[in-house]
């Protein structure tokens, strides 16, 4: 992959991966609702988060969340990195 396929899925990656403002906030806001969770693309533990919320482990849940927000987004950027730069490989390759 040369450069400018290095340069293009960095792009990508900084434009389509969730913003760690909005997934702060949206735990700070409406975080009882797992909002953060649905925005970072974990739909299931967002269920899961919201159900919890009826006992006291779903307010320590969301607690552990807010550290933990930085570590999924970076989760999400590193398989959007390997999923277009696999894109473009394969690109290359034909």
């Amino acid at each position: 992959m040369d450069s400018a396929e290095r340069l293009i899925v960095a792009t990508r990656v900084a434009s389509e991966a969730p913003s760690p403002a909005v997934a702060f906030a949206l735990w700070l806001l409406l975080g009882i609702l797992s909002a953060h969770r649905f925005h970072l693309g974990r739909p299931g533990t967002a269920v899961l988060q919201i159900l919890s919320n009826f006992v006291l482990l779903g307010f320590v849940w969301r607690l552990v969340d807010g550290v933990q927000i930085d570590r999924m987004i970076q989760q999400r950027r590193d398989a959007l990195r390997l999923r277009l730069t696999q894109e473009a490989l394969a690109r290359t390759a034909r």
